[in-house]
């Protein structure tokens, strides 16, 4: 007895969105994962909001704080105030990344330092 092609490649195209489906609700779990928003700004060593939390003082402007360890997620909500992220200690870095006033966001490197600024 013989298969057809069309058969065939129909459940192929038929595995592949069941695949497909089922990363799609991988993604949506993870992305799930956050804390729920708090006033404030915070620091995780984990992505997604996860692992250890550094408290941000908000009302410490202009001060540079190095970390003993790296961040590597972000949730800011703040009116006034925003964060500025270093790759380096002491607040040095090639790239620094600022949050805004309002974030929830991976970080794009580790992050061994901030500063926090007005929004």
């Amino acid at each position: 007895m013989f298969t057809s092609k069309a058969m065939l490649r129909g459940s192929a195209a038929a595995a592949t969105v069941v695949t497909a489906l089922i990363g799609l609700g991988a993604g949506s779990a993870h992305a799930a994962g956050w804390p729920p928003p708090q006033p404030g700004a915070h620091l995780y060593t984990g992505t997604g909001g996860s692992g250890a939390v550094t408290t941000i003082d908000l009302g410490d402007f202009g001060t540079c704080h190095t970390l003993s360890a790296p961040a590597r997620s972000v949730q800011v909500a703040a009116g006034s105030a925003s964060v500025v992220l270093y790759s380096g200690a002491d607040c040095a870095g090639a790239y620094p990344w600022a949050t805004g006033s309002l974030a929830q966001s991976n970080l794009p490197w580790a992050m061994w330092s901030y500063r926090v600024v007005p929004a």
